[in-house]
């Protein structure tokens, strides 16, 4: 499906978790629409791997940025870098997360932590540090979070899991009452199933009866996520901040 409909055209955007998946289709997308997209990961050279063949065909660029979240002293100089190189930071999209499915009972320490570390806390650093470069902008930004269905519906073996991304939903909740009189909108989208290279190794016959609950008939492509992110970075949701968005093709749970 055609993506370039130039939206982004200019603006700088940061994408976390941007090496494969959801991640790597935001930065595709942005960049087929004008933006000056810094991907990050975690994993060096992850981005290398794509990036070259978008950055020959797109009206903007995808430039890899490698840090780790966790960590304010690598979020601070990463923000600093492309505050440095562009003047300023127009968007971010704080879609670097972790996932592990575990029942009541089996649930793992070290897992749990690692969850709340990422999912929780990383979301924080990112919007903490690019919010305080917005907050000096005459425009402001738009900061958008990546949470998920089971924040708002729950599912089994993901207690911690849906706990962390209940925690994404209430903090863009409080942030964008906060940080609206600095001009910055806030928002969170809630992918449904989406069809990545994890999803492509469930079980066949257990993923067809979740796709039985999806009204639309199908999984989520990345690119949907990533086109709805996509309005809520440009100008066209001026007006939209503190919204929880669910993409997820009409699911019955």
């Amino acid at each position: 499906m055609e993506n370039n409909y130039n939206l982004l055209r200019d603006k700088v955007i940061i994408v976390t978790g941007a090496g494969r998946g959801i991640g790597q289709a935001m930065a595709t997308v942005f960049a087929q629409n004008g933006a000056v997209v810094y991907a990050n990961d975690v994993r060096e050279g992850t981005v290398e791997e794509w990036c070259e063949e978008i950055n020959r065909s797109a009206s903007g660029e995808i430039r890899p940025l490698y840090f780790d979240i966790c960590s304010e002293g690598e979020v601070k100089s990463a923000i600093m870098t492309v505050k440095k190189a562009c003047g300023r930071i127009d968007g971010l999209v704080n879609n670097a997360g972790v996932e592990f499915n575990e029942l009541i009972g089996m649930i793992s320490r070290p897992n749990m932590e690692k969850m709340f570390s990422v999912n929780v806390y990383g979301t924080v650093n990112m919007l903490q540090m690019v919010s305080r470069v917005m907050a000096r902008q005459e425009k402001g930004g738009s900061i958008v979070n990546i949470t998920s269905m089971t924040a708002l519906r729950g599912n089994r073996g993901q207690l911690v899991y849906s706990a962390t991304k209940g925690a994404v939903i209430s903090l863009t909740k409080s942030a964008a009452k906060e940080l609206a009189e600095k001009k910055i909108r806030v928002n969170a989208v809630a992918p449904g199933l989406t069809n990545t290279p994890m999803m492509q190794q469930a079980d066949p016959e257990k993923l067809q009866s979740r796709i039985d609950n999806i009204c639309m008939g199908r999984l989520a492509y990345p690119e949907d996520i990533a086109r709805m992110c996509m309005f809520l970075l440009s100008d066209l949701s001026d007006y939209v901040s503190g919204q929880v968005i669910a993409v997820d093709g009409c699911t019955i749970m």
